[in-house]
C-alpha cells in the first residue's frame, strides 16, 4: 500500500538508544565547558570528544552533519551539537545537546557583562583568557590536521579545500557562493569518477560501540513529514512569540523591541558563520542604534572569543549594553540582563528549527549519490574554512596589530610583524608541543595555559587589558 506524504519515512527508524540520555548529557556539558575559540575551536573539541574519544559518532556521520550545518545561517557549532544530539536521541537529545552547548557561555558572558558594566574589564580575568587562547590555537590546529586527513579523499577534494581557503581568506569571497560552487564541483567530480571524500557509510541505520562499551543506534526522530512540521512549528512559535508580544505591548521604538527584531533578523541571514556577520552587527549596534562604543564592541568580542560557547554570543553582550544604557523604568542591571537574554533567545532558537526540520530530510537522502558527492565537496570546502579560521585566530593570538590589505580584488588582514607577542608565541608553541608531541588532554592543556596566563600577568610580563 502506498503511504501518504505525511507518513513518508524521513531518516533511520527510531530505536531506543542504549547510551542513556543522561550519559550523553554529561558529555554535551563537557563539550560546552571546553568549547573555546570560536567555531573552529568548538568543532575541534566536539570532534575530539564525540568522534575520537567516545566513538559514539562515526567520522563520516560527523562530516555529513558538519557539511549540512555549514549550509545553515547561524552558529554552525551549536547546530552541529544539536544535530548530533538529535542523531543519538531524537528531538530530546537535540534539545539537550544544543541547549547545554550555549548555557556555559550564556552564564559566563552575562557575569562578565555585569562586571564590565559596573567596573570595566578586570586584568586577572583577561589574563586567564589570554592563556586559554594559546590552548585553543593548538586544539584548532589539531582538529584541522585530523579532519583534513580524514575528509580529503582525492585530488579534487584537496583542490576544493585549497580554493575555498584562498577565496575566503585572501579575497573575502562570500561563504554561500563558496558552498554552492563546492557542491557543484563535487557533483561534476563524481560524474568524472573522482571522489571528493572518503567512502560513506550508506543510508542504513548505524550501530556503533563506543570506547566505554556502550552501544547506540540512530534515534533520528521524528520520522514523518507531519511530525517534522509539528516540531518545526513549535520552534517557530517559541522563537517569534516573544518578538510579537514585545511589538504589541511596547511598540516598535523601545530598546527591547529593537533588540528582538534586529537579532531575530540576524539569526536568519548570518550565512558563513559569526565572522561573516560581526562587522555588520558592530556597525549597526554602534553607528545606527548607539548601544555601545567601538571600543566596547571590541571588548565584547574579546570576551566572547575567550568564553565557552559560540562566538555570536557577543550578541548577548550587545543586547545587555543596549538595554543597560536605556533601561526605561527598570533598574539598569535588570534591564541589561533581560536585554542580553532576549538577544540570546532570538539568536539561537532558529538553530533548533533549522536542524529539526532539515536534518531528517538530509538523513533520508544520505544514500543519494549526487547529494553525497555534493556534501563531500562541501566538507572539503569546510576544511578550507577551518584553515581560514585557524589562520585568522592565529593572527589575533600571536600579533597585537594587523593592517587591512585591499586592492586588486584582495581583502584580508596582514599582521604587523613588529607586533608579535613573544609571550603568546611561547605559550602557543608549548600548547602545540603538549597536544601533538605528548598528546595532552584538552582539559589539561586548557588548564595549564590558563594558569600560565595568570602567572605571566602576575609577574608583570603581559598586560592584556587596555
Amino acid at each position: 500500500m502506498t503511504r501518504s506524504a505525511d507518513e513518508e519515512s524521513l531518516g533511520p527508524a527510531a530505536v531506543p538508544a542504549v547510551v542513556p540520555l543522561r550519559v550523553a548529557a554529561r558529555l554535551w556539558a563537557r563539550v560546552a565547558l571546553l568549547s573555546f575559540g570560536g567555531p573552529a575551536g568548538q568543532i575541534a573539541v566536539m570532534h575530539r570528544l564525540v568522534v575520537d574519544e567516545k566513538r559514539w559518532v562515526a567520522e563520516d556521520r560527523f562530516l555529513h552533519a558538519l557539511s549540512f550545518c555549514m549550509l545553515l545561517p547561524g552558529p554552525e557549532a551549536q547546530q552541529l551539537a544539536t544535530y548530533l544530539g538529535w542523531l543519538l536521541h531524537g528531538v530530546r537529545g537535540g534539545v539537550v545537546a544544543g541547549t547545554l552547548f550555549v548555557l556555559p557561555g550564556v552564564a559566563a558572558l552575562l557575569a562578565l557583562s555585569i562586571v564590565y558594566a559596573l567596573y570595566g574589564a578586570l586584568g586577572a580575568v583577561a589574563a586567564l583568557f589570554y592563556g586559554l587562547k594559546a590552548a585553543v590555537l593548538a586544539v584548532v590546529l589539531q582538529a584541522l590536521v585530523r579532519v583534513g586527513a580524514r575528509a580529503l579523499g582525492g585530488p579534487a577534494a584537496y583542490a576544493i579545500a585549497s580554493a575555498a581557503f584562498l577565496l575566503i581568506f585572501f579575497f573575502a569571497a562570500p561563504f554561500p557562493a563558496i558552498v554552492v560552487a563546492a557542491g557543484l564541483a563535487g557533483v561534476l567530480a563524481a560524474a568524472a569518477g573522482d571522489r571528493t571524500g572518503r567512502p560513506a557509510d550508506g543510508a542504513a541505520p548505524v550501530v556503533a560501540t563506543g570506547r566505554d562499551g556502550l552501544e547506540w543506534r540512530d534515534a533520528a526522530e521524528p520520522r514523518s513529514v507531519a511530525a517534522v512540521l509539528r516540531v518545526g512549528l513549535i520552534c517557530l512559535v517559541l522563537w517569534l512569540l516573544p518578538v510579537a508580544l514585545l511589538l504589541a505591548l511596547l511598540g516598535p521604538d523601545t530598546v527591547f523591541s529593537r533588540i528582538a527584531t534586529f537579532f531575530a533578523t540576524m539569526a536568519v541571514v548570518t550565512f558563513g558563520g559569526a565572522y561573516a556577520v560581526l562587522a555588520y552587527v558592530a556597525q549597526q549596534a554602534v553607528a545606527t542604534y548607539g548601544w555601545l562604543s567601538p571600543h566596547e564592541m571590541l571588548d565584547g568580542l574579546g570576551m566572547a572569543e575567550t568564553t565557552p560557547g559560540p562566538l555570536v554570543m557577543v550578541l548577548q553582550f550587545v543586547g545587555f549594553m543596549g538595554a543597560y544604557r536605556d533601561p526605561s523604568a527598570l533598574p539598569p542591571l535588570l534591564a541589561g540582563t533581560l536585554g542580553g537574554l532576549l538577544a540570546t533567545w532570538v539568536t539561537f532558537l532558529p538553530s533548533f528549527l533549522f536542524v529539526f526540520v532539515g536534518a531528517p530530510f538530509v538523513e533520508a537522502l544520505r544514500g543519494n549519490e549526487r547529494l553525497r558527492a555534493a556534501l563531500s565537496a562541501i566538507t572539503a570546502a569546510v576544511v578550507g574554512v577551518i584553515l581560514n579560521l585557524a589562520v585568522w585566530f592565529a593572527l589575533h593570538v600571536l600579533f597585537t596589530a594587523t593592517r587591512p590589505v585591499r586592492g586588486f580584488g584582495l581583502g584580508f588582514d596582514a599582521p604587523f610583524l613588529a607586533s608579535l607577542d613573544p609571550a603568546a608565541l611561547v605559550l602557543s608553541l608549548a600548547a602545540l608541543v603538549a597536544v601533538f608531541r605528548f598528546r595532552t588532554g584538552t582539559i589539561a592543556t586548557f588548564a595549564g595555559c590558563a594558569l600560565a596566563g595568570l602567572a605571566l600577568y602576575g609577574a608583570g610580563l603581559i598586560a592584556p587589558i587596555r
